[in-house]
């Protein structure tokens, strides 16, 4: 009786935090009440908690009762965990020592000339989404940005539409930003294995961005040994780079809900940039990350500023 009471309370009823939610005449006289922790939008769920002890007066029998609630930005946290594991694994084992040889024997301008003439060759995917937001001014910009990396940048490996007198930065653009802008929600949080954080929308997004890129530029840029070498050499240089982030969440109680959040926080900003809703202002690094290398430089008598 105690027990088919106590299920059909749960199933009807939303559990408030920290209040008695069962009454002692749910019982028959027998006093339960049950408490639990508020859940927080981005916490995972604690394997510890919340527990709740039920004491039946009438013979002192005890019932331990877990209630939980699974983070709404992450329903397949158990898969998605397990994902995360295999591919720490393999990044501790394979990855990263590979990385990292990459970092100490190239040197640091020959590294950025490269990531800057991969991201160069996004600018059109760029362009083309900026046009789907109806940014025209931030189209004309791309544009710019792709003809003077192009040509007095040297195919794109020095960023010099960054500097004065141009003052472009670069800024990312893409579908799965498209659909965020035209209100499509993320999707469920995966954690792909071997590939990393993304949710359903930035998958479906990133495609149609696979697709389009080479399609747009044409030439050796559809050959598949290119399209296959690139992808190997951003999954190095972006680890290369990630490093003091990525142990830096490693230090986190729980260093998966700490990737999982900054992702999510990080694409949920850029959408908001879209849509006018935070510092139109700030640009990214090609790896998504905030950096000051990523902004414009300032020049005397003229602001940055969002169209």
């Amino acid at each position: 009786m105690i027990a088919f009471s106590l299920l059909a309370a749960l199933a009807v009823s939303p559990l408030p935090a920290g209040e008695p939610i069962l009454r002692a005449s749910d019982f028959d006289g027998d006093s339960v009440a049950i408490t639990i922790e508020r859940v927080q939008a981005f916490e995972p769920p604690k394997a510890d908690a919340p527990a709740a002890t039920v004491t039946t007066p009438g013979d002192g029998a005890e019932f331990i009762v877990v209630a939980s609630r699974r983070s709404a930005d992450d329903p397949l946290r158990s898969m998605n965990a397990m994902s995360f594991e295999l591919t720490e694994q393999v990044d501790n084992a394979v990855v990263a020592p590979v990385s990292l040889a990459y970092k100490q024997a190239t040197p640091a301008p020959i590294r950025s000339g490269l990531r800057n003439f991969f991201a160069n060759l996004r600018e059109p995917v760029a362009f083309a989404n900026f046009v789907l937001q109806h940014k025209f001014g931030k189209a004309a910009e791309t544009v710019g940005r792709f003809a003077i990396n192009s040509t007095i940048g040297l195919a794109g490996v020095m960023d010099v539409a960054r500097r004065c007198p141009f003052n472009l930065p670069r800024r990312p653009n893409g579908f799965s930003d498209t659909l965020g802008f035209y209100g499509v929600k993320p999707g469920p949080y995966l954690f792909a294995p071997l590939i990393g954080p993304t949710t359903l929308r930035d998958l479906v997004g990133g495609a149609v961005d696979g697709i389009v890129s080479p399609v747009a530029i044409g030439g050796p840029f559809r050959n598949r040994a290119y399209i296959i070498a690139s992808n190997i050499f951003r999954t190095i240089d972006r680890r290369a780079e990630m490093d003091e982030e990525l142990a830096e969440m490693r230090q986190q109680a729980d260093p998966y809900a700490a990737r999982r959040d900054r992702y999510l926080e990080r694409r949920a900003e850029r959408v908001q940039r879209l849509k006018g809703l935070a510092d139109a202002d700030v640009a990214e690094s090609p790896y998504g990350q905030i950096k000051a290398t990523a902004t414009p430089q300032s020049c005397r008598g003229r602001r940055t500023g969002s169209r």
